[in-house]
């Protein structure tokens, strides 16, 4: 089986360890174990819960404190509509390993993360692109969706909220794009490592698996919980679904470790204290960012609802690699070029770090621009 290079990770290789100011970050400003352990309280009583654990396997679908715990985050999930994988990477490499087949059609959405038209595609399916465009606020064109759409479609792949965008598709959108599903009977595969970001209200909206027969979500400890150590994730979707890819799970995951699963799930016993750090986070960086595009004459963008990355067009003779290379060898300053997610003209900019780390980046970026246009 070939396969494309993974854009966006190989850029991550190359650089992320390397930079001084890294704000090509996607995942809110990391915790340490002690700061997960002060929000729950349990500075003192984790030893009792881990010194008698057998460091055995464990639960080969994830202990079903976990999967309680995470099913407790849709409205309609229970605990068997929940299968723990090793991250989102794996629930969504999972999906299309045990539903795709070679002629099938896969329709995706593009900027998203890669895995879900590359993957596809490699297993021999025919993958119709639906490009995402600022004119729309980067929502799919649904009218364009129902010309793409035939009997053969078996996947209709969507990010919500999106990355790189932070578009966000509320209730209703997201409810037109289950009677487009529904009318070819294709699977809808959600990948939601980003719901709990919004900017406004709880954080959360709408799950497909909650608004679809045929509704799948992935998602993942790493993004909205700033838990990506763990590399704890999950496919929540309907019993008949979550049964076969169980199937294909077995042979390349037998659990996720016991500590990762327990620190997870104390992480989603004490979701409001943690969502309210993260949602203080994402909203003075977000509205810190704003400020900062709205002043520099060589950006551009769509206000991200959602997420924790915007894609901001860069008005430069140079291409979005070029560019990106001689920020991070510059100024310390890491982006994400768009064209590894191939999307050429753009940036993707993390802004869910620490508060001081992204004012120092953005002033260092500031500077580099202003280089730029003296040459």
């Amino acid at each position: 089986m070939k396969i494309r290079e993974f854009g966006v990770e190989r850029w991550m290789d190359l650089y992320e360890n390397r930079c001084e100011l890294n704000l090509a970050e996607t995942c809110v400003e990391s915790l340490t174990i002690g700061e997960l352990l002060r929000i729950a309280g349990k500075e003192e009583a984790l030893l009792a819960e881990i010194l008698p654990m057998k460091l055995t396997y464990g639960a080969i679908d994830g202990s079903e404190r976990l999967r309680a715990n995470i099913a407790s985050l849709y409205d309609t999930q229970r605990v068997p509509n929940v299968l723990i994988t090793h991250g989102a990477i794996s629930a969504n490499a999972l999906v299309y390993e045990t539903l795709i087949e070679p002629g099938d059609h896969v329709i995706s959405v593009l900027p998203t993360y890669q895995q879900h038209y590359s993957i596809p595609e490699s297993y021999g399916a025919n993958v119709d692109i639906l490009r995402l465009r600022e004119e729309n606020g980067f929502l799919p064109d649904l009218d364009e969706l129902r010309r793409l759409v035939t009997a053969k479609t078996r996947v209709i792949a969507i990010n919500n909220p999106n990355n790189p965008t932070g578009s966000l598709m509320d209730r209703a959108f997201l409810e037109q794009l289950v009677d487009i599903a529904r009318s070819c009977g294709a699977y809808l595969l959600n990948d939601e490592v980003y719901r709990g970001t919004d900017q406004h209200g709880n954080g959360f909206t709408a799950s497909v698996a909650d608004l679809y027969e045929n509704g799948i979500s992935t998602g993942s400890m790493s993004k909205t919980w700033s838990l990506a150590g763990l590399r704890v994730g999950w496919v929540a979707a309907g019993t008949d679904v979550i049964a076969r890819v169980r199937t294909h799970r077995d042979y390349n995951t037998i659990s996720v470790g016991m500590l990762n699963d327990l620190l997870a799930s104390i992480a989603l016993e004490n979701r409001r204290d943690l969502l309210a750090r993260n949602h203080g986070i994402l909203r003075t960086n977000l509205a810190l960012l704003d400020r900062w595009v709205e002043a520099e004459p060589a950006l551009s963008y769509v206000k991200p609802k959602s997420g924790t990355t915007a894609l901001v067009r860069v008005d430069v003779d140079m291409s979005s690699r070029d560019f990106c290379v001689a920020l991070v060898e510059k100024t310390g300053v890491m982006f994400t070029p768009g064209s590894a997610l191939d999307i050429e003209g753009y940036v993707r900019i993390g802004y869910a770090n620490a508060t001081e780390v992204l004012e120092k980046g953005l002033a260092r970026v500031s500077g580099f621009l202003k280089d730029l246009a003296r040459r």
